[in-house]
């Protein structure tokens, strides 16, 4: 069961409220970004190939502003393909939203290295990995700092947090199209080998793309994922609850000093929704460490996270 737009809009979800009440303000969620529950975790071994490792190609769409459905935004659009790709032949896919974050190759994930070593050692089929940043209006030189921020801050909450089928659109509709003529490549219509991926507002919006297209992604990885009242999103457990199984395999990740602030508990959430989906009968695994809100945890069990979701 999927909310219809004019309900939702019916409801405010889509507006944005105050986040300043009771002695408490959004701006203390940065209290959570990072925590000494963190220290045990640190990039997978697959994140450090060896030197005889073929390394895949990464290209880079600086100030992609094809969109009609987020008109009036530009992007950066990175993609990945693994080293002697057969053009001739469809490839696996992951989406990364926030992709900056996880092709990072000093990050926490350095994910086209742990692409490489997986596909070195067969563990993973051809795989094209695509990174979408978060859309933001060009921006005048002039406009103070705190103002271009605060637009591209509500613009990520309007494409990520909306638990509307737009996103999944422009990934299906708009993205996707412009990554295979771009590239020259051809990516697998089956739904079981795409893969949408994310952290935090990223890692919500991962899921509502498939649970609006499980007909084009039935994998979900979701990192700290903001299933909480940012736009709705602390409904995601009831609506797993009382509709009919999809046909998705969902690994979640967060951590007991994940995010809290007037709109929810991440930790909580993440729980909440892990137990909705198991409850519901879910191919899910749901992976609670020690770690704040960022990707140290989710780095740690990256490459174990993609051979769980991608096993046969």
């Amino acid at each position: 069961m999927t909310m219809d737009l004019g309900t939702y809009q019916a409801l405010g979800l889509h507006e944005t409220r105050s986040r300043d009440v009771n002695g408490h303000r959004s701006s203390d969620f940065t209290n959570y970004l990072r925590h000494a529950g963190d220290a045990p975790y640190h990039p997978c071994p697959e994140a450090f190939p060896s030197d005889d490792v073929p390394t895949g190609a990464v290209s880079r769409h600086a100030d992609w502003d094809q969109s009609k459905i987020y008109p009036g935004t530009q992007r950066v659009i990175s993609v990945y393909t693994p080293a002697g790709l057969d053009r001739s032949k469809p490839a696996h896919l992951i989406v990364f939203n926030d992709g900056a974050s996880y092709l990072d190759p000093k990050g926490a994930v350095r994910a086209a290295r742990v692409l490489d070593s997986l596909h070195a050692r067969g563990e993973i089929a051809p795989t094209v990995a695509v990174f979408v940043n978060p859309g933001h209006a060009p921006t005048d030189p002039a406009t103070p700092r705190a103002e271009v921020y605060a637009a591209a801050a509500e613009q990520r909450r309007q494409e990520y947090d909306a638990l509307t089928d737009s996103f999944g659109r422009f990934l299906i509709e708009e993205v996707l199209p412009f990554v295979e003529a771009q590239e020259g490549l051809t990516l697998t219509r089956d739904p079981e080998h795409r893969t949408v991926c994310g952290i935090s507002s990223g890692g919500i919006c991962a899921f509502t793309a498939a649970w609006h297209f499980p007909d084009q992604f039935r994998r979900v990885l979701s990192h700290c994922g903001s299933f909480v009242n940012i736009m709705g999103g602390h409904n995601y457990p009831y609506l797993v609850g009382i509709t009919p199984r999809l046909p998705l395999r969902v690994f979640l990740q967060s951590g007991e000093n994940d995010g809290r602030n007037v709109l929810g508990d991440w930790p909580l959430a993440n729980q909440t929704m892990a137990r909705a989906l198991d409850f519901a009968g879910y191919d899910v695994r749901f992976e609670y460490g020690s770690g704040a809100h960022n990707l140290r945890h989710a780095g740690a069990i990256f490459a174990e996270s993609l051979k769980w979701l991608w096993r046969s």
